[in-house]
């Protein structure tokens, strides 16, 4: 079974920092909790106590709750939770009129002051805080926090509170609630912002593959656009002919036939040099790529002497790695090593990223890299190596007629 760890890792970057938003606000309610709860051990009456500790952890569950659905309505998985919202609004103003009344009118006793006061502001303050998650402007955020100030001390004087004691509570009650909402703004703020750069980083992937299909269109259209053209006119010219009895007819169907040749010898050409890779370059390629996208990249380039195949293929896979590395992984660290042993080329490509990357036996890049590979005798095995880190690792046989001419050394 996986452990927390592993859990965590198993996690994008973008699904780390808002799981870590998430649990910062549940947090908020331990807070709640325990910072209202410790003057209820004074000299109060146990069930004043009890009373006051209740609502305390009620309040707290209602805005864990509400959190939850506000956060999943700034990250668009559902509508504003408006019915949760109200539920804390009201239930906040509820409670906190309700100690007031209790301490107002109850058999509470003397030296209750303090603690009522604490829980009283603190209600207030949390509750207008954290209702800033369920509105978007500043303005917006600005007038709850300020509403929820002036209801504090307004509430406190016609239950027994002195008019300077109702406008220290509105003040501090405005600081707290101030501080909550900036804290709210801030983290959504910051969890939009990496998931941004994470459709960036996907949409900059996507983008690379349409310029090179574009190129590879432009290649094709500079190659057949114009024997098109000329074998369109020499066509016609021979049908023309050919009605006329004309024996030129025949010479300019085998013109026709010699360009249509001579384009297929193209497109192969064009085709060939879009399939093979260049090992050197792609190893080149993926260290600034990664790099690029802040992965320390190590990178080794024993590519000399390699035959040509071997040097495509082998590139392929660096190329295919390094795609896998930018758009499954989350990889702070990659490493490319490049050796030669037993008479075998073996290319490993190793990272420290193993959120959504592909395992051994899934992926259509994995599979038409061993098809590939299949073709040269090699093979291809792709899988975690412990708990954070997965490899990449390709093999190539070298014949002994390519150890020859290549003069690889063993």
């Amino acid at each position: 079974m996986r452990g927390p760890r592993g859990w965590w890792r198993g996690k994008s970057r973008p699904q780390q920092v808002e799981t870590y938003t998430r649990w910062s606000f549940y947090f908020f309610s331990v807070v709640e909790i325990t910072g209202m709860s410790g003057p209820l051990s004074g000299k109060i009456p146990p069930w004043l106590a009890g009373w006051l500790l209740a609502m305390i952890v009620g309040h707290a569950v209602v805005t864990t709750v509400t959190s939850a659905k506000a956060l999943d309505w700034t990250r668009g998985r559902r509508a504003r939770p408006v019915r949760a919202l109200w539920a804390l609004g009201t239930v906040t103003v509820v409670l906190a009129v309700t100690v007031l009344a209790v301490h107002q009118y109850g058999p509470v006793g003397r030296g209750t002051g303090q603690a009522v006061g604490t829980v009283y502001g603190g209600l207030m303050s949390w509750g207008g805080g954290l209702l800033t998650l369920g509105v978007r402007g500043r303005r917006q955020m600005l007038a709850i926090v300020s509403g929820f100030a002036v209801g504090a001390g307004v509430l406190s004087l016609p239950l027994g509170a002195a008019w300077p004691i109702a406008v220290v509570t509105a003040f501090l009650v405005f600081l707290s609630a101030g501080f909550l909402a900036v804290t709210c703004l801030f983290s959504v703020w910051l969890l939009d912002s990496v998931y941004e750069l994470d459709e960036a980083r996907e949409t900059r992937a996507r983008l690379a593959v349409a310029e090179e299909r574009l190129r590879f269109g432009r290649d094709l259209h500079d190659v057949l656009g114009r024997n098109l053209s000329v074998i369109s006119l020499k066509s016609e010219l021979a049908v023309q002919l050919a009605r006329r009895g004309r024996p030129e007819a025949v010479e300019q169907m085998i013109e026709v036939q010699r360009v249509a040749q001579e384009s297929q010898r193209e497109v192969r050409a064009v085709v060939r040099g879009y399939r093979e890779a260049d090992l050197g370059a792609e190893l080149v390629g993926a260290q600034g790529v990664l790099a690029a996208a802040g992965i320390d990249c190590e990178v080794g380039d024993r590519t000399a002497g390699l035959p040509a195949e071997v040097q495509s293929v082998l590139g392929w896979v660096v190329r295919e790695a390094t795609t896998n590395v930018l758009r499954h992984g989350d990889a702070r660290r990659c490493e490319v090593g490049l050796r030669v042993r037993e008479r075998r080329v073996v290319l490993t490509v190793e990272n420290d990223g193993v959120a959504g990357t592909p395992h051994g036996g899934g992926g259509s890049g994995l599979a038409g890299l061993r098809e590939r590979l299949a073709a040269v005798g090699g093979t291809l095995r792709a899988g975690r190596v412990g708990e954070d880190r997965f490899r990449l690792a390709a093999e190539v046989p070298l014949t002994q007629e390519t150890r020859e001419v290549s003069g690889v050394t063993l």
